[in-house]
C-alpha cells in the first residue's frame, strides 16, 4: 500500500507499506503477532521503486511488516535532499506512520545516508525500538575516497547537481548546511542508548573505510554489536539474503528484549504508585 506522507516541516514522502507476509493488505491496522515493523532508510541516490531495493524490502518483509519510503529530493518525494540532515524528519514521519498502523515495535534499518539518518533520529527524535546502521559515515565531511570525491563533487558542485536531478532522479539542494553542523553520526550513536544499535560495515566500503564502522561503534554505549563483514562492499548494493536475514533476527531479538524492558519498567512504575496510593489511604484512615 502506498501513501504519501507529510513531515513536520511540511515536506511530502512517497511511501509504501508490506504488511506482514500471509496476512491480508486491508488489515493495516492489526498487524496481529508479529508486531514488528522495520522502516527501511535508503542510501543517496536510491528509491524504493528501484528493482534492487524492492527486492531487498520483500527479503525483509519475509520476517516482518516493512514501511520503507523515498527521502526528500529523491523519486517521487517532495522537497530537496540535504544529504542527511534535514532527512531525520523524514525518517521521523515514517516511523510515526509505522505506529499508527498499529505496530507494536519498531526498529529502523538504514543503508549509507540512511546509515547516519537512523543514528540522529533516534539520538534526536527518539521513538524505536533498535536501530541498525548499515555502511554508514562515522564523521562528515569525508573525502578519503575516490567515490565520496565524486559524492561531493555532485553535491557542491552545479554541473553535478544537475546531473544528479537528470540521471539519478535525485534533487540536490544548493543551499549546502546550516551552521553549525548537524550532529555527527558518531556523536548522535553515543546518544541512543539504551535502544540497542547494531553497527554494520564491510572491510570492502569503496566509500567509508572500516574505520567509520569502529567510530560509530566505540562512540555508542551498550547495548551494542559491530559486524565488520570480510569481503563486504558497500549499504544495499551488496546486502544479499543472507545478511537480511541476519539482520531481521537480530532487529526481532533486540527490539523484543527493549519492549520487555519497557514493559518490566511500566509494571514496576505502576506497582510503585499503587503502592504510594494506598500508602496514602492507610495514613488518612489512621488519622
Amino acid at each position: 500500500m502506498t501513501v504519501t506522507l507529510v513531515t513536520q516541516d511540511g515536506v511530502t514522502i512517497d511511501a509504501v507499506h508490506l504488511p506482514p507476509q500471509g496476512r491480508p493488505a486491508l488489515a493495516e491496522l492489526a498487524p496481529g503477532p508479529r508486531d514488528l515493523a522495520l522502516v527501511i532508510a535508503h542510501g543517496f541516490t536510491m528509491s524504493w521503486q528501484r528493482p534492487m531495493i524492492w527486492k531487498l524490502m520483500r527479503g525483509f518483509n519475509r520476517h516482518a511488516g516493512v514501511v520503507t519510503f523515498d527521502f526528500r529530493g529523491h523519486g517521487r518525494s517532495g522537497g530537496l535532499s540535504t544529504l542527511g540532515d534535514k532527512e531525520i524528519e523524514d525518517l521521523d514521519v515514517a516511523v510515526r506512520y509505522a505506529r499508527e498502523l498499529g505496530y507494536q515495535r519498531v526498529a529502523t534499518i538504514g543503508f549509507s545516508m540512511g546509515g547516519s539518518v537512523v543514528l540522529r533520529q533516534a539520538a534526536l527524535r527518539g521513538g524505536v525500538d533498535a536501530v541498525v546502521s548499515v555502511s554508514g559515515p562515522g564523521r562528515w565531511f569525508y573525502r578519503g575516497t575516490v567515490a565520496m570525491r565524486r559524492v561531493h563533487l555532485a553535491a557542491e558542485k552545479r554541473l553535478g547537481r544537475a546531473f544528479t536531478r537528470h540521471v539519478l532522479n535525485t534533487r540536490i539542494s544548493p543551499e549546502g548546511w546550516p551552521i553549525p553542523d548537524p550532529m555527527p553520526p558518531a556523536e548522535a550513536a553515543a546518544l541512543i542508548s539504551p535502544t540497542p544499535v547494531l553497527i554494520v560495515h564491510g572491510d570492502q566500503d569503496i566509500y567509508f573505510p572500516p574505520d567509520h564502522g569502529q567510530q560509530l561503534y566505540d562512540a555508542a554505549k551498550e547495548p551494542k554489536e559491530l559486524w565488520l563483514l570480510p569481503g563486504f562492499g558497500h549499504a544495499e548494493r551488496h546486502t544479499d539474503d543472507a545478511l537480511v536475514d541476519r539482520i531481521a533476527a537480530w532487529a526481532e531479538s533486540a527490539s523484543a528484549a527493549t519492549s520487555h524492558e519497557a514493559a518490566s519498567a511500566a509494571t514496576s512504575h505502576a506497582a510503585e504508585a499503587a503502592s504510594a496510593v494506598t500508602s496514602r489511604a492507610e495514613e488518612q484512615a489512621a488519622s
